[in-house]
């Protein structure tokens, strides 16, 4: 099993990674906020692994901290996460941010990540807060009845609408982020980011 890997940069292609260890190149798939922390291409980095062993393909997901990695792991034990859902919920909330949804029943804000409805929500709630795996948010014990609200974010809605018109979760947060200058209101960040992936 495959836990952690240390090595030079070569490619980044968002959710790619391609990484040279000692020579073999391993391929890895991240969630965005991992790609916004790395370094230059030639760079060396240092990631912590999950390999998924499927009948067809052996793939490797990296991480840049260990709670990134826990939190994949166990969102992967929710029945109807795979994957793909995992990292899109790690590259639209931060390990924060997912926990306080959790432990304060706040459907809305999960239900904005692609490839979450209602029923997936309602397993994680359940299934995901009785784990004594599972961090709980910084300053607040397991079951707190706090309602903690996660303020709306305009990057994370205008990358939410540019999944829906049918692009990517890497494609969408590398445009909208591209284009965000910290003024622009949700709709002007759509449109540019629109107008960004017109002339790529």
């Amino acid at each position: 099993m495959i836990g952690f890997i240390r090595g030079k940069i070569l490619q980044k292609q968002p959710p790619i990674l391609l990484v040279d260890v000692n020579g073999v190149g391993y391929e890895l798939e991240s969630p965005m906020p991992v790609f916004y922390e790395l370094p230059d291409e030639g760079q060396e980095i240092s990631l912590f692994v999950h390999l998924v062993v499927r009948e067809d393909a052996q793939l490797l997901y990296g991480f840049t901290d260990q709670g990134q990695k826990d939190l994949f792991r166990n969102l992967l034990k929710v029945n109807g996460v795979g994957p793909k859902v995992a990292l899109a919920i790690l590259s639209t909330l931060d390990l924060q941010d997912f926990l306080h949804c959790i432990y304060s029943d706040d459907f809305s804000t999960l239900i904005k990540v692609p490839g979450i409805g209602k029923k997936t929500a309602e397993r994680m709630m359940v299934e995901l807060r009785d784990r004594v795996d599972l961090p709980t948010p910084q300053g607040e014990p397991p079951g707190a009845s706090g309602t903690r609200k996660i303020p709306d974010s305009p990057v994370q809605d205008a990358i939410g609408a540019l999944i829906a018109l049918g692009y990517k979760p890497a494609e969408a947060g590398k445009a909208v982020r591209a284009v965000n200058d910290h003024r622009d209101k949700r709709d002007d960040l759509i449109r540019n980011a629109l107008q960004y992936l017109a002339v790529r």
